[in-house]
């Protein structure tokens, strides 16, 4: 597969309803150097998740019983905001953890919402029986080829913003996310995947050479809480020199503190968990490294005007 030329496609089909989202190069964060931030968190529903659920649902035909998505949150809140623009029936499962604030985001785009014990994985095995018993359109959180391009079309974005950093540091869940960096850029940055020391099926999967199944929990972990990475993710990870830390969750709260004090960007702790690496040294530029940092949500619980 032509992952650019899929990229390429995504962006100009999904170009009318998505954000382009602002970027921004600053100083602070007790670094001592400067990094640049793409504010991702500012996309419709307050994820990259958009733009995978648009290029999905606009590159394929779509079925009359519609589309049914499993989501800790995020997705399903883009799933079912992009059905919605689109004039198309949602079902999204969540798993409890996903909390009141996305619980709320999504009901509020209009989709049917079933909500299921247990963790995201749970919730994926609901949307797969749903699927096969109506005939809906899956659209996967990201182990999905449309998934992947759609969220490719974030760093096509941003390179066209004239992004400069040598290094993106990017949090991982599933892995649609990185796997979206590292097919557009093919090995001309270098990327560092950032996952919370209690969700890290990606680092697992890299320790043990192939997929396999981690335990999740934490404060991130309904949006970076995938059981298994994508398939799509560790066949490019493990093509590409890929670099993986993990950070614990105190590093986590004190990037999301970090960002809303310093700058008064409201992160969720998915949206703060690359940030997180490098203020707490999980990964340390060398000396003259340019880097940057994707804030990729910013849905935060509880909603801080509900």
């Amino acid at each position: 597969m032509d992952w650019q030329v899929e990229i390429r496609d995504a962006a100009e089909r999904i170009s009318p309803y998505v954000q382009q989202t602002p970027v921004m190069q600053t100083q602070g964060f007790g670094l001592g150097f400067p990094v640049a931030l793409k504010l991702e968190h500012l996309q419709h529903t307050g994820s990259f998740k958009a733009r995978g659920a648009f290029n999905t649902l606009l590159s394929q035909p779509v079925p009359p019983a519609g589309l049914v998505a499993a989501s800790g949150g995020n997705h399903g809140a883009a799933a079912a905001f992009a059905a919605h623009q689109l004039g198309h029936k949602a079902r999204v499962y969540v798993p409890e953890m996903a909390g009141p604030a996305k619980i709320s985001l999504i009901e509020s785009n209009g989709a049917d919402l079933q909500v299921v014990p247990g963790a995201y994985a749970n919730a994926l095995e609901q949307a797969q029986s749903y699927e096969a018993a109506t005939g809906a359109m899956q659209v996967h959180a990201y182990d999905a080829p449309a998934t992947v391009a759609g969220q490719g079309t974030c760093f096509a974005e941003w390179q066209a913003q004239g992004l400069e950093a040598d290094t993106l540091l990017i949090a991982v869940g599933g892995g649609g996310l990185i796997a979206g960096a590292l097919a557009w850029f093919r090995g001309t940055k270098k990327i560092v995947a950032v996952e919370p020391g209690t969700s890290c099926a990606l680092h697992a999967a890299l320790q043990a050479r192939q997929p396999v199944d981690v335990d999740v929990s934490g404060i991130a972990a309904n949006a970076l809480g995938a059981k298994r990475i994508g398939a799509i993710c560790f066949e490019l990870a493990s093509a590409q020199d890929l670099t993986s830390v993990t950070v614990p969750d105190s590093a986590i709260v004190k990037a999301q503190t970090a960002l809303w004090r310093e700058r008064r960007i409201l992160a969720e702790p998915a949206g703060a968990t690359a940030l997180a690496a490098l203020m707490c040294g999980a990964y340390r530029p060398a000396p003259g490294e340019r880097v940057a940092v994707l804030i990729c949500g910013g849905n935060i619980a509880p909603d801080p005007l509900g």
